[in-house]
Protein backbone atom coordinates (compact mmCIF):
# COMPACT_ATOMS: atom_id res chain seq x y z
CA UNK A 1 0.00 0.00 0.00
CA UNK A 2 1.30 3.46 -0.89
CA UNK A 3 -0.27 6.44 0.88
CA UNK A 4 -2.03 5.52 4.11
CA UNK A 5 -5.78 5.90 3.52
CA UNK A 6 -6.04 7.50 6.98
CA UNK A 7 -3.97 10.44 5.69
CA UNK A 8 -6.15 10.65 2.56
CA UNK A 9 -9.38 10.74 4.61
CA UNK A 10 -7.86 13.28 7.01
CA UNK A 11 -6.62 15.59 4.26
CA UNK A 12 -9.93 15.44 2.41
CA UNK A 13 -11.86 16.42 5.54
CA UNK A 14 -13.69 13.19 6.43
CA UNK A 15 -12.45 12.42 9.93
CA UNK A 16 -14.30 13.85 12.90
CA UNK A 17 -13.57 11.52 15.87
CA UNK A 18 -11.56 8.34 16.46
CA UNK A 19 -11.46 5.92 19.38
CA UNK A 20 -7.69 5.19 19.07
CA UNK A 21 -6.14 7.48 16.45
CA UNK A 22 -2.52 6.27 16.44
CA UNK A 23 -3.50 2.57 16.44
CA UNK A 24 -6.09 3.04 13.63
CA UNK A 25 -3.57 4.88 11.47
CA UNK A 26 -0.90 2.24 12.08
CA UNK A 27 -3.33 -0.61 11.32
CA UNK A 28 -4.58 0.96 8.06
CA UNK A 29 -0.98 1.49 6.96
CA UNK A 30 0.26 -2.06 7.46
CA UNK A 31 -2.53 -4.50 6.53
CA UNK A 32 -5.84 -4.97 4.74
CA UNK A 33 -8.50 -4.07 7.30
CA UNK A 34 -12.09 -5.35 7.29
CA UNK A 35 -14.42 -2.50 8.29
CA UNK A 36 -18.15 -1.90 8.25
CA UNK A 37 -20.69 0.87 7.74
CA UNK A 38 -24.37 0.37 8.57
CA UNK A 39 -27.29 1.59 6.46
CA UNK A 40 -30.74 1.46 8.04
CA UNK A 41 -33.23 0.72 5.28
CA UNK A 42 -35.71 3.52 6.05
CA UNK A 43 -36.37 4.44 2.37
CA UNK A 44 -36.09 2.80 -1.05
CA UNK A 45 -33.04 4.86 -2.06
CA UNK A 46 -29.84 6.19 -0.55
CA UNK A 47 -29.63 9.98 -0.18
CA UNK A 48 -27.01 12.69 -0.69
CA UNK A 49 -26.35 12.33 3.04
CA UNK A 50 -25.33 8.68 2.57
CA UNK A 51 -23.09 9.65 -0.34
CA UNK A 52 -20.33 10.93 1.94
CA UNK A 53 -20.05 7.54 3.69
CA UNK A 54 -20.14 5.78 0.30
CA UNK A 55 -17.22 7.97 -0.86
CA UNK A 56 -15.26 7.00 2.28
CA UNK A 57 -15.95 3.31 1.51
CA UNK A 58 -14.65 3.83 -2.03
CA UNK A 59 -11.43 5.45 -0.74
CA UNK A 60 -10.97 2.57 1.72
CA UNK A 61 -11.55 -0.11 -0.91
CA UNK A 62 -9.18 1.60 -3.38
CA UNK A 63 -6.50 1.46 -0.67
CA UNK A 64 -6.93 -2.32 -0.35
CA UNK A 65 -9.27 -2.52 2.65
CA UNK A 66 -12.40 -4.68 2.73
CA UNK A 67 -15.80 -3.04 3.24
CA UNK A 68 -18.84 -4.67 4.79
CA UNK A 69 -22.03 -2.80 3.89
CA UNK A 70 -24.43 -3.76 6.64
CA UNK A 71 -28.09 -3.37 5.72
CA UNK A 72 -30.22 -2.73 8.77
CA UNK A 73 -33.06 -5.15 8.11
CA UNK A 74 -33.25 -5.78 11.86
CA UNK A 75 -32.32 -2.41 13.38
CA UNK A 76 -34.72 -0.56 11.05
CA UNK A 77 -37.54 -2.36 12.85
CA UNK A 78 -36.57 -0.45 16.03
CA UNK A 79 -35.26 2.86 14.69
CA UNK A 80 -32.25 4.82 15.84
CA UNK A 81 -33.25 7.63 18.26
CA UNK A 82 -30.09 9.59 17.33
CA UNK A 83 -30.89 13.15 16.28
CA UNK A 84 -34.63 12.46 16.35
CA UNK A 85 -37.07 14.27 18.61
CA UNK A 86 -39.83 11.75 17.81
CA UNK A 87 -39.93 7.99 17.61
CA UNK A 88 -39.35 6.62 14.13
CA UNK A 89 -42.36 5.26 12.26
CA UNK A 90 -42.54 1.48 12.53
CA UNK A 91 -42.24 -0.12 9.10
CA UNK A 92 -43.35 -3.55 7.92
CA UNK A 93 -40.83 -6.34 7.35
CA UNK A 94 -41.75 -6.43 3.63
CA UNK A 95 -41.05 -2.70 3.18
CA UNK A 96 -37.74 -2.95 5.02
CA UNK A 97 -36.66 -5.98 2.94
CA UNK A 98 -37.57 -4.17 -0.29
CA UNK A 99 -35.63 -1.05 0.79
CA UNK A 100 -32.60 -3.18 1.73
CA UNK A 101 -32.67 -4.78 -1.74
CA UNK A 102 -32.70 -1.31 -3.38
CA UNK A 103 -29.76 -0.19 -1.20
CA UNK A 104 -27.83 -3.28 -2.31
CA UNK A 105 -28.44 -2.41 -5.99
CA UNK A 106 -27.28 1.19 -5.49
CA UNK A 107 -24.21 0.35 -3.40
CA UNK A 108 -23.11 -2.14 -6.07
CA UNK A 109 -22.59 0.82 -8.45
CA UNK A 110 -19.90 2.22 -6.15
CA UNK A 111 -18.39 -0.78 -4.36
CA UNK A 112 -16.90 -3.93 -5.92
CA UNK A 113 -18.71 -6.80 -4.16
CA UNK A 114 -16.95 -9.55 -6.09
CA UNK A 115 -15.44 -12.49 -4.18
CA UNK A 116 -13.06 -11.39 -1.43
CA UNK A 117 -13.39 -7.65 -2.23
CA UNK A 118 -16.39 -6.67 -0.09
CA UNK A 119 -19.42 -8.12 1.67
CA UNK A 120 -23.07 -7.16 1.90
CA UNK A 121 -24.71 -8.41 5.08
CA UNK A 122 -28.13 -7.85 6.64
CA UNK A 123 -28.52 -7.71 10.41
CA UNK A 124 -32.03 -9.20 10.10
CA UNK A 125 -30.18 -12.52 9.67
CA UNK A 126 -29.08 -12.55 13.32
CA UNK A 127 -31.16 -9.94 15.16
CA UNK A 128 -34.68 -11.15 14.33
CA UNK A 129 -34.21 -14.61 15.84
CA UNK A 130 -32.42 -13.59 19.02
CA UNK A 131 -33.58 -15.14 22.28
CA UNK A 132 -34.18 -12.14 24.55
CA UNK A 133 -33.02 -13.75 27.82
CA UNK A 134 -29.87 -15.12 26.18
CA UNK A 135 -29.24 -11.69 24.61
CA UNK A 136 -29.47 -9.99 28.02
CA UNK A 137 -27.14 -12.55 29.62
CA UNK A 138 -24.64 -12.43 26.76
CA UNK A 139 -24.68 -8.72 25.83
CA UNK A 140 -26.71 -6.71 28.35
CA UNK A 141 -24.25 -7.38 31.19
CA UNK A 142 -21.61 -5.23 29.43
CA UNK A 143 -23.71 -2.06 29.27
CA UNK A 144 -24.08 0.52 32.04
CA UNK A 145 -27.48 2.24 31.98
CA UNK A 146 -25.97 5.33 33.65
CA UNK A 147 -23.41 5.62 30.86
CA UNK A 148 -26.02 5.04 28.14
CA UNK A 149 -28.29 7.77 29.50
CA UNK A 150 -25.39 10.22 29.39
CA UNK A 151 -24.88 9.52 25.66
CA UNK A 152 -25.86 12.36 23.34
CA UNK A 153 -28.22 10.18 21.26
CA UNK A 154 -30.43 9.49 24.29
CA UNK A 155 -30.16 12.88 26.02
CA UNK A 156 -32.18 14.63 23.31
CA UNK A 157 -35.02 12.13 23.67
CA UNK A 158 -35.20 12.19 27.47
CA UNK A 159 -37.38 15.32 27.54
CA UNK A 160 -40.12 13.82 25.36
CA UNK A 161 -39.75 10.37 26.83
CA UNK A 162 -37.43 7.67 25.61
CA UNK A 163 -39.12 4.30 25.17
CA UNK A 164 -37.45 1.06 26.22
CA UNK A 165 -38.10 -0.05 22.62
CA UNK A 166 -35.56 2.51 21.33
CA UNK A 167 -33.25 2.20 24.33
CA UNK A 168 -32.28 -1.22 22.93
CA UNK A 169 -30.92 0.31 19.71
CA UNK A 170 -27.39 0.86 21.03
CA UNK A 171 -27.20 -2.74 22.25
CA UNK A 172 -28.36 -4.03 18.87
CA UNK A 173 -25.87 -1.94 16.91
CA UNK A 174 -23.09 -2.98 19.28
CA UNK A 175 -24.14 -6.62 18.83
CA UNK A 176 -23.82 -6.11 15.04
CA UNK A 177 -20.19 -5.05 15.41
CA UNK A 178 -19.48 -8.01 17.72
CA UNK A 179 -21.15 -10.43 15.27
CA UNK A 180 -19.24 -9.03 12.26
CA UNK A 181 -16.03 -9.25 14.29
CA UNK A 182 -16.69 -12.95 14.98
CA UNK A 183 -17.88 -13.88 11.47
CA UNK A 184 -15.68 -11.70 9.24
CA UNK A 185 -12.81 -10.47 11.45
CA UNK A 186 -14.20 -6.93 11.22
CA UNK A 187 -12.21 -4.62 13.54
CA UNK A 188 -13.31 -1.12 12.53
CA UNK A 189 -16.71 0.57 12.39
CA UNK A 190 -17.17 3.79 10.41
CA UNK A 191 -20.19 6.10 10.39
CA UNK A 192 -21.48 9.65 10.59
CA UNK A 193 -20.55 11.64 13.67
CA UNK A 194 -24.12 11.28 14.98
CA UNK A 195 -23.29 7.56 15.44
CA UNK A 196 -20.40 8.17 17.86
CA UNK A 197 -22.19 6.84 20.99
CA UNK A 198 -23.41 3.70 19.19
CA UNK A 199 -19.96 3.04 17.70
CA UNK A 200 -18.25 3.35 21.10
CA UNK A 201 -20.81 0.81 22.43
CA UNK A 202 -19.65 -1.79 19.88
CA UNK A 203 -15.94 -1.06 20.34
CA UNK A 204 -16.23 -1.49 24.12
CA UNK A 205 -18.37 -4.65 23.81
CA UNK A 206 -15.72 -6.42 21.69
CA UNK A 207 -12.88 -5.23 23.92
CA UNK A 208 -14.62 -6.33 27.13
CA UNK A 209 -16.25 -9.54 25.93
CA UNK A 210 -13.53 -10.85 23.60
CA UNK A 211 -10.46 -9.09 25.03
CA UNK A 212 -9.64 -8.13 21.42
CA UNK A 213 -8.84 -4.79 19.77
CA UNK A 214 -11.70 -2.99 17.99
CA UNK A 215 -11.85 0.56 16.70
CA UNK A 216 -14.31 3.25 15.68
CA UNK A 217 -14.05 6.33 13.48
CA UNK A 218 -16.69 8.92 12.59
CA UNK A 219 -17.06 11.25 9.62
CA UNK A 220 -18.06 14.86 9.41
CA UNK A 221 -21.77 15.36 8.70
CA UNK A 222 -22.59 17.48 5.67
CA UNK A 223 -24.35 20.58 6.93
CA UNK A 224 -25.14 24.07 5.66
CA UNK A 225 -23.46 27.08 7.32
CA UNK A 226 -26.51 27.22 9.65
CA UNK A 227 -25.83 23.65 10.77
CA UNK A 228 -28.81 22.10 8.90
CA UNK A 229 -28.11 18.70 7.29
CA UNK A 230 -27.34 19.11 3.59
CA UNK A 231 -29.19 17.07 0.99
CA UNK A 232 -32.63 18.56 1.60
CA UNK A 233 -34.63 20.78 -0.77
CA UNK A 234 -38.16 22.16 -0.71
CA UNK A 235 -39.18 18.91 -2.42
CA UNK A 236 -37.52 16.87 0.33
CA UNK A 237 -34.43 14.67 0.21
CA UNK A 238 -31.90 14.66 -2.62
CA UNK A 239 -31.93 10.98 -3.66
CA UNK A 240 -29.31 8.94 -5.50
CA UNK A 241 -32.08 7.14 -7.43
CA UNK A 242 -32.55 9.02 -10.76
CA UNK A 243 -36.29 8.22 -10.69
CA UNK A 244 -36.68 10.10 -7.40
CA UNK A 245 -34.24 12.97 -8.08
CA UNK A 246 -33.43 13.41 -11.78
CA UNK A 247 -29.73 13.79 -12.73
CA UNK A 248 -30.55 17.38 -13.74
CA UNK A 249 -32.08 18.23 -10.34
CA UNK A 250 -29.18 16.43 -8.63
CA UNK A 251 -26.66 18.48 -10.63
CA UNK A 252 -28.54 21.71 -9.88
CA UNK A 253 -28.55 20.98 -6.13
CA UNK A 254 -24.73 20.93 -6.02
CA UNK A 255 -24.43 23.77 -8.55
CA UNK A 256 -26.39 26.01 -6.17
CA UNK A 257 -24.78 25.26 -2.81
CA UNK A 258 -23.40 28.04 -0.62
CA UNK A 259 -20.04 29.53 -1.65
CA UNK A 260 -18.50 28.72 1.75
CA UNK A 261 -19.25 24.99 1.29
CA UNK A 262 -17.65 24.51 -2.14
CA UNK A 263 -14.13 23.55 -1.06
CA UNK A 264 -15.40 21.21 1.67
CA UNK A 265 -17.73 19.39 -0.75
CA UNK A 266 -15.02 19.13 -3.43
CA UNK A 267 -12.76 17.42 -0.88
CA UNK A 268 -15.41 15.05 0.45
CA UNK A 269 -17.56 14.25 -2.57
CA UNK A 270 -15.17 14.12 -5.54
CA UNK A 271 -11.91 12.35 -6.35
CA UNK A 272 -10.21 15.54 -7.62
CA UNK A 273 -6.61 15.94 -6.36
CA UNK A 274 -6.44 18.16 -3.27
CA UNK A 275 -4.27 20.78 -5.04
CA UNK A 276 -7.12 21.25 -7.50
CA UNK A 277 -9.69 21.26 -4.67
CA UNK A 278 -7.79 24.06 -2.91
CA UNK A 279 -7.36 26.04 -6.17
CA UNK A 280 -11.08 25.87 -6.94
CA UNK A 281 -12.02 26.57 -3.32
CA UNK A 282 -9.93 29.76 -3.33
CA UNK A 283 -11.85 31.29 -6.27
CA UNK A 284 -13.87 34.35 -5.30
CA UNK A 285 -16.77 36.45 -6.55
CA UNK A 286 -18.36 35.32 -9.80
CA UNK A 287 -15.45 32.88 -10.38
CA UNK A 288 -16.69 30.62 -7.57
CA UNK A 289 -19.45 29.57 -9.99
CA UNK A 290 -16.78 27.82 -12.07
CA UNK A 291 -15.86 25.77 -8.98
CA UNK A 292 -19.54 24.96 -8.38
CA UNK A 293 -19.92 23.72 -11.96
CA UNK A 294 -16.90 21.43 -11.50
CA UNK A 295 -18.32 20.19 -8.18
CA UNK A 296 -21.78 19.49 -9.61
CA UNK A 297 -20.33 17.77 -12.69
CA UNK A 298 -17.92 15.56 -10.72
CA UNK A 299 -20.54 14.42 -8.18
CA UNK A 300 -23.16 13.76 -10.87
CA UNK A 301 -20.55 11.79 -12.85
CA UNK A 302 -19.81 9.50 -9.87
CA UNK A 303 -23.50 8.94 -9.06
CA UNK A 304 -25.13 8.88 -12.52
CA UNK A 305 -22.27 8.37 -14.98
CA UNK A 306 -20.46 10.76 -17.32
CA UNK A 307 -23.15 10.83 -20.01
CA UNK A 308 -25.86 12.01 -17.58
CA UNK A 309 -23.45 14.53 -16.03
CA UNK A 310 -22.72 16.05 -19.47
CA UNK A 311 -26.46 16.23 -20.26
CA UNK A 312 -27.22 17.90 -16.92
CA UNK A 313 -24.40 20.41 -17.35
CA UNK A 314 -25.48 21.30 -20.88
CA UNK A 315 -29.11 21.68 -19.80
CA UNK A 316 -28.08 24.00 -16.96
CA UNK A 317 -25.84 26.08 -19.23
CA UNK A 318 -28.54 26.39 -21.90
CA UNK A 319 -30.99 27.55 -19.29
CA UNK A 320 -28.67 30.11 -17.71
CA UNK A 321 -27.29 31.35 -21.02
CA UNK A 322 -30.49 32.20 -22.86
CA UNK A 323 -33.50 30.89 -20.99
CA UNK A 324 -33.45 28.05 -23.50
CA UNK A 325 -35.32 24.79 -23.16
CA UNK A 326 -33.93 21.34 -22.67
CA UNK A 327 -35.46 17.91 -22.33
CA UNK A 328 -33.40 17.47 -19.15
CA UNK A 329 -35.30 20.22 -17.32
CA UNK A 330 -37.88 18.84 -14.83
CA UNK A 331 -41.16 18.66 -16.73
CA UNK A 332 -44.82 18.13 -15.88
CA UNK A 333 -47.24 17.17 -18.64
CA UNK A 334 -50.99 17.74 -18.61
CA UNK A 335 -53.68 16.47 -20.98
CA UNK A 336 -54.08 19.00 -23.80
CA UNK A 337 -57.81 19.42 -23.08
CA UNK A 338 -57.08 20.36 -19.47
CA UNK A 339 -54.53 22.95 -20.56
CA UNK A 340 -56.83 24.31 -23.27
CA UNK A 341 -59.37 25.01 -20.53
CA UNK A 342 -56.74 26.92 -18.53
CA UNK A 343 -54.86 26.13 -15.30
CA UNK A 344 -54.00 28.80 -12.75
CA UNK A 345 -50.33 29.52 -12.01
CA UNK A 346 -50.61 28.63 -8.30
CA UNK A 347 -51.83 25.11 -9.17
CA UNK A 348 -49.06 24.72 -11.77
CA UNK A 349 -46.41 25.75 -9.21
CA UNK A 350 -47.66 23.47 -6.43
CA UNK A 351 -47.97 20.47 -8.78
CA UNK A 352 -44.46 21.17 -10.10
CA UNK A 353 -43.21 21.34 -6.49
CA UNK A 354 -41.88 24.85 -7.07
CA UNK A 355 -43.81 25.75 -3.91
CA UNK A 356 -44.81 23.45 -1.03
CA UNK A 357 -48.23 25.11 -0.51
CA UNK A 358 -50.68 27.34 -2.36
CA UNK A 359 -50.10 30.17 0.11
CA UNK A 360 -46.33 29.97 -0.47
CA UNK A 361 -46.90 30.06 -4.26
CA UNK A 362 -49.17 33.09 -3.81
CA UNK A 363 -46.52 34.88 -1.77
CA UNK A 364 -43.79 34.17 -4.36
CA UNK A 365 -45.98 35.51 -7.18
CA UNK A 366 -46.98 38.65 -5.24
CA UNK A 367 -43.33 39.39 -4.42
CA UNK A 368 -42.40 39.28 -8.11
CA UNK A 369 -40.32 36.11 -7.83
CA UNK A 370 -42.02 34.16 -10.64
CA UNK A 371 -41.67 34.42 -14.40
CA UNK A 372 -43.39 32.40 -17.12
CA UNK A 373 -41.49 32.22 -20.41
CA UNK A 374 -39.29 35.05 -19.10
CA UNK A 375 -42.21 37.40 -18.38
CA UNK A 376 -42.78 38.34 -14.72
CA UNK A 377 -46.25 37.37 -13.49
CA UNK A 378 -47.73 39.16 -10.45
CA UNK A 379 -51.47 38.32 -10.76
CA UNK A 380 -52.15 35.42 -8.41
CA UNK A 381 -55.24 34.25 -10.33
CA UNK A 382 -53.55 34.27 -13.74
CA UNK A 383 -54.46 31.20 -15.82
CA UNK A 384 -52.41 29.71 -18.62
CA UNK A 385 -53.53 27.74 -21.68
CA UNK A 386 -51.77 26.14 -24.65
CA UNK A 387 -52.17 29.53 -26.37
CA UNK A 388 -49.48 30.84 -24.01
CA UNK A 389 -46.95 28.15 -25.00
CA UNK A 390 -43.75 29.29 -26.71
CA UNK A 391 -42.41 28.11 -30.07
CA UNK A 392 -41.06 24.94 -28.41
CA UNK A 393 -44.55 24.06 -27.17
CA UNK A 394 -43.86 24.67 -23.48
CA UNK A 395 -44.29 27.02 -20.54
CA UNK A 396 -41.09 27.59 -18.59
CA UNK A 397 -41.89 28.64 -15.03
CA UNK A 398 -38.95 30.20 -13.21
CA UNK A 399 -38.92 30.75 -9.45
CA UNK A 400 -36.15 33.17 -8.45
CA UNK A 401 -32.82 32.42 -10.08
CA UNK A 402 -32.58 28.73 -9.39
CA UNK A 403 -36.00 27.06 -9.65
CA UNK A 404 -37.09 25.88 -13.10
CA UNK A 405 -39.94 23.72 -14.34
CA UNK A 406 -41.39 23.08 -17.77
CA UNK A 407 -45.09 22.53 -18.47
CA UNK A 408 -46.02 20.60 -21.62
CA UNK A 409 -49.17 19.13 -23.14
CA UNK A 410 -49.66 15.39 -23.67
Amino acid sequence: MSTNVYDILLERGFIEQTTHEAEIKELLGKESVTFYIGFDATADSLTAGHFLTVMAMMHMQKAGHKPIALLGGGTTMIGDPTGKSDMRNIMTRETIDYNAMKFKEQLSKFIDFSEGKAVIANNADWLLNLNYVEFLREIGVYFSVNKMLAAECYKQRMEKGLTFFEFNYMLMQSYDFWKLNKDYGCVLQLGGNDQWSNIIGGVELIRKKEQKPAFGLTFKLLTTSEGIKMGKTMKGAVWLDPKKTSPYEFYQYWRNIEDVKVEECLGLLTFLPMDEVRRLGALEGAEINQAKEVLAFEITKIVHGEEEAVKAQEAAKALFANGGKSEDIPTTTYPKAELDAGIDLITLMVNAKLAPTRSEARRLIQQGGVTVNDVKVTEIDRKFTTADFDADGALLIKKGKKGYHQIKAD
